[in-house]
């Protein structure tokens, strides 16, 4: 990097005061700042009777907008000409460009760097344990300024090398919604005549009571919602439990909360979960070998068929009272084609599921490429 001089913003900015009074019954767009240098967006309108701030701050393309609670990890942003006509509370101190001197797109760049985040996060220390930054201490810090010029010849590389990113994740997402396509059209045709067996038949329900020793260390798993998988909790003492009747977890058990099945609280125990334990409100089904496979079960059940077929058996109106007895878990009819068919489509989910981490590879390379090249031009 060149030796550029450091400028605080003091020197560059001022203080964009365009405030005005909520009037009940008027719609304000408001804006917040995402956290990480990752801009601003548009929240829900509020009503101007719904406010506790007496003011509102109008905010116009290419301002500097800051949270004052959250500066300090980098909520900090420049406004884009869509966000014009938005409102911030008097939380969201705002500050208008001298744009002779900086250009809207290098404070842009400046928000996302690492070294700005840490200064933000310096002049946001207090003793209230709110650590919110005043409008005086963030003017203070001091950003690299290099020539007008240079700052939009570095600001449009940079945004090229972003815009062929953008690019490449939007063709890494077509090919993903392309596999998950196929996938369903082969789930669709292999269910098609498929004989309906209930659950207790295909993979009964299994339990492995933990008789809780106060001097081994444990490891705890669940199922997350939504279908996003299995998750483990840090070891514990045993003397630390605090709950009862907790169940042994094996690799390959299609496990699922039942209290959240519903939801899609459904996940398969992969190697790293062997010899875990789950609390009592998980259940564990063990696919019989020569009939099912906890792929093609976890698929079905996950499905918008399934997951009504699980909310049926979830009896209640309370998100906490839903709960999947082993019974009625039990009753639920699945599809069973021959169990080499479920083998074949497991592969083809394996398949996907290996390219989507490859892609998930591939985006973590291009976000770091950025923010490394961000941090060469910066440091």
């Amino acid at each position: 990097m060149t030796a550029w001089p450091l400028v605080q913003l003091g020197d560059i900015c001022i203080p964009a005061n365009r405030y005005t009074t909520p009037t009940p019954g008027e719609a304000y767009r408001q804006l917040g700042v995402r956290l990480w240098g990752e801009g601003a967006y548009e929240r829900e309108q509020i009503d101007g009777a719904d406010t506790k701030y007496a003011n509102f701050n109008r905010i116009e393309a290419d301002d500097l907008v800051v949270n004052k609670i959250w500066a300090r990890n980098g909520a900090v942003a420049v406004a884009t000409q869509g966000q014009a006509g938005t409102y911030v509370s008097t939380e969201f101190p705002t500050f208008v460009l001298d744009q002779d001197r900086i250009d809207p797109r290098w404070m842009r760049l400046i928000t996302k760097w690492r070294g700005f985040w840490s200064a933000c996060d310096e002049k946001a220390q207090g003793t209230s344990g709110k650590n919110r930054i005043k409008p005086g201490q963030f003017l203070s810090i001091e950003i690299p300024l290099p020539p007008l010029r240079e700052q939009q010849a570095i600001a449009a590389r940079l945004e090229g090398l972003a815009e062929k990113t953008r690019q490449v994740e939007t063709h890494l997402d077509a090919v993903e919604r392309d596999a998950e396509h196929l996938l369903a059209l082969r789930f669709r045709d292999v269910i098609a005549d498929a004989p309906l067996r209930p659950m207790v038949e295909v993979a009964p329900a299994v339990r492995r009571p933990v008789e809780i020793d106060i001097s081994t260390r444990y490891r705890e798993v669940g199922a997350r919602s939504f279908g996003k998988g299995m998750f483990t909790k840090p070891d514990f003492d045993g003397a630390e439990a605090t709950w009862q009747k907790p169940v042994w977890i094996k690799a390959g058990d299609l496990v699922l909360s039942n209290i959240k099945a519903w939801e899609g609280a459904i996940a398969i125990a992969g190697n790293e979960h062997e010899d875990c334990i789950a609390s009592h409100r998980y259940i564990t089904c063990v696919p019989e070998p020569t009939t099912a496979t906890a792929g093609f079960l976890a698929y079905y059940l996950l499905s918008d068929e399934g997951l009504e077929k699980v909310g049926s058996a979830s009896p209640g109106t309370a998100d906490r009272n839903r709960t999947l007895s082993l019974t009625n878990l039990g009753k639920i009819k699945v599809p069973m084609p021959p169990v080499a068919t479920q083998e074949a489509f497991d592969r083809l989910k394996t398949e996907i599921a290996a390219l989507k981490a490859k892609h998930t590879a591939i985006r973590e390379a291009n976000a770091a490429l950025l923010s490394a090249t961000l941090e060469r031009v910066l440091a």
